[in-house]
């Protein structure tokens, strides 16, 4: 992967979600009859520079990409004509401006629903929820899984795929919940089990939750032939190709798949040469594994999948779509879900019980941004959907300079039926700005740290 490949994914990310976001105040702050006097993507010198519109509407590109705003008429910030008065942001009823200021993550939501129904109407190929052996020792293991079995459901609700599954048990691990399944075993015959996650330490609720809890997705043994490489990574730099079967890995034989992926994790970094069986003849390849960090471990690899027999293709793959409605509810509902999930994550980071290094910074957004783009426009489009909701729960934070904090003063004039005092406001404005350096800090250290360590 590119470096100007993960820049143009991250910049037309960033573009695409600010646009979404502040074209929620605009269409709004419109419906109120309120003068817009500039529509930004982005902050600093402007790039470009268009007028639309009867009111003369600045249309403005700018130099520094990470934000966005729409700036109204307001007699706050400057002289008022008398005859435009009624048009000023100020002079809007409480509940107006409310409606305004909320209108930005409301769109951001409603950005992610509309993603999400389109890839659930499109359809996509999921991993069945079937489950590999469960190490001994572990949650899994105590609760009697076994190898082969296919979890129907959790605490009733119905598990179609395998993300289905890892997001009911992370929200469990999260609440240290005691979840009962219900699973199909390898013969045939209905199985209950409980998940007991009461005990699980919520700091290590991140991408390994499933590991550490044993659950870990079957994967039936393949032979060592390449089905696809992802393109500009170390497979297809190094010249390595569809149907190109490995015999050989850093001097080792190699009979399945499996040899193949653990030899490449254990050379990150390092050249690694293989013999490849191509067209019936043998071939010398050095691929160079790209180092990467799981479970606190180093490791390789190099960008490419396994080619699956349609036989196996059909007991471990499933391809998942549903009907124009049945996609909104579900997309709703997956939206809620993970605006709920963010919002205990970030309560639980502020009473100590999950480490901030879960918070990412625009590094760590900029390589996820670049991952998703190089697999294909359906993992980007559910990547865009997860930063748009994210943006959407940031934003309503009861933090002054985000939206949320404008909310929140709102509601003190609600209650106390006049407006915050401007030295209460300049005073919110200040601890705001200190709160989001101190987040900004803690985001941008873990990038570094990731970075570094791979």
């Amino acid at each position: 992967m590119s470096f100007l490949h993960t820049v143009v994914a991250f910049i037309v990310a960033l573009g695409v979600l600010i646009v979404v976001h502040e074209y929620g105040h605009y269409l709004v702050a419109r419906w109120c009859n309120v003068r817009v006097l500039r529509f930004s993507v982005g902050f600093g010198r402007p790039l470009a520079t268009w007028r639309l519109g009867s009111d003369a509407t600045e249309w403005v590109i700018a130099a520094i990409p990470f934000g966005g705003y729409v700036k109204m008429l307001d007699e706050r910030e400057g002289p008022v004509k008398e005859r435009d008065a009624h048009r000023a942001f100020n002079r809007q009823s409480v509940w107006r401006r409310c409606l305004i200021v909320s209108a930005g993550p409301a769109f951001n939501f409603l950005f992610a629903i509309a993603l999400y129904a389109g890839l659930y109407m499109h359809g996509l190929p999921e991993a069945r929820p079937v489950l590999a052996a469960p190490a001994t020792g572990t949650l899994a293991h105590a609760a009697g899984f076994a190898a082969g079995d296919t979890v129907r459901t959790i605490e009733g609700e119905a598990i179609a795929t395998w993300q289905d599954l890892r997001w009911r048990v992370l929200q469990g691990a999260l609440q240290r919940e005691a979840l009962r399944f219900e699973v199909s075993r390898a013969g045939g015959s209905i199985a209950m089990h409980v998940l007991d996650l009461r005990r699980y330490p919520s700091e290590e609720v991140e991408s390994d939750t499933m590991e550490r809890i044993g659950m870990g997705l079957f994967r039936p043994p393949l032979a060592p032939v390449i089905g696809r490489v992802v393109p500009g990574g170390p497979a297809e730099r190094a010249g390595l190709r569809a149907e190109d079967r490995v015999a050989q890995a850093g001097g080792k034989v190699i009979t399945t798949w499996e040899q193949l992926v653990q030899t490449i994790r254990a050379h990150p970094g390092e050249v690694l040469k293989l013999v490849v069986e191509r067209g019936g003849a043998s071939i010398s390849i050095d691929v160079l594994p790209e180092a990467a960090t799981e479970n606190g471990q180093r490791i390789g690899r190099i960008g490419a999948a396994p080619s699956i027999p349609a036989s196996e293709t059909e007991r471990i793959v499933v391809r998942v779509s549903y009907g124009p409605l049945d996609s909104l509810v579900k997309a709703t509902a997956k939206t809620w879900d993970i605006s709920i999930f963010s919002l205990k994550m970030l309560g639980k980071m502020l009473i100590g019980e999950v480490s901030w290094k879960h918070l990412s910074g625009p590094v760590t957004i900029a390589d996820y941004a670049g991952q998703s783009a190089q697999l294909g426009w359906l993992a980007y489009a559910t990547f865009l959907a997860l930063i748009s909701i994210s943006l959407g729960v940031l934003n309503l934070l009861p933090i002054p300079l985000l939206d949320g904090g404008h909310l929140m003063y709102y509601s003190v004039e609600i209650i106390k039926g006049s407006p915050v005092s401007e030295r209460a406001m300049e005073l919110g404005q200040r601890v705001g700005l200190a709160l989001l350096l101190v987040v900004m800090a803690f985001a941008f250290y873990n990038d570094l740290n990731r970075l570094f360590s791979g």
